[in-house]
């Protein structure tokens, strides 16, 4: 399957709306499939649709982060739906596949329970702690064009968006 280009910051298409996903169809199938190695491709710990450019509200979570087991497959949530977090946060750190060499320090629920479609179309609820959780809401947040530089201060803001300009600079765009 095709591993996709990741969209980095800036690129205004991470702040884009996206769009429910109507039914459950081939091309969707196969936009997850994409995903899925692209995730694994990049190493990530999940990607959401908006990452490659598209605007389904789609994203996945490594299955090992989801479950702990070295042989779980990715977990799907299409449509998704936070139904509750805890009170309870944690401060950790981040990195995010949309700022490449960037982590900052980002305060979340200590847990979350989300509820989405599967791949099969069933809807389910997924309920985790630690970097379970904190993996859920960093992805549900791309659905919501809500980004890592958002959620720090004005100094730091500066540093990322500096570092993602050097980034842009040595990785020149071939579509360009």
């Amino acid at each position: 399957m095709p591993i996709l280009d990741i969209v980095k910051y800036p690129d205004p298409r991470l702040r884009e709306p996206t769009v429910e996903v109507p039914e459950l169809t081939d091309e969707v199938r196969s936009l997850v499939q994409d995903l899925k190695d692209t995730m694994f491709a990049a190493d990530g710990a999940g990607i959401a649709a908006i990452q490659v450019g598209r605007f389904e509200r789609i994203f996945l979570i490594d299955g090992r982060v989801a479950t702990g087991s070295e042989e779980a497959d990715a977990m799907v949530f299409i449509n998704p739906e936070v139904v509750e977090t805890s009170a309870a946060t944690v401060r950790s750190e981040e990195g995010c596949l949309s700022f490449p060499g960037v982590f900052v320090e980002v305060q979340r629920p200590r847990r979350a329970k989300l509820r989405a479609m599967d791949l099969e179309g069933n809807m389910f609820e997924a309920e985790g702690e630690g970097l379970f959780a904190r993996a859920m809401m960093h992805e549900f947040d791309h659905l919501t064009g809500q980004l890592l530089v958002d959620m720090v201060g004005m100094v730091k803001k500066e540093v990322i968006r500096r570092r993602m300009k050097k980034w842009h600079e040595s990785n020149p765009d071939p579509t360009v």
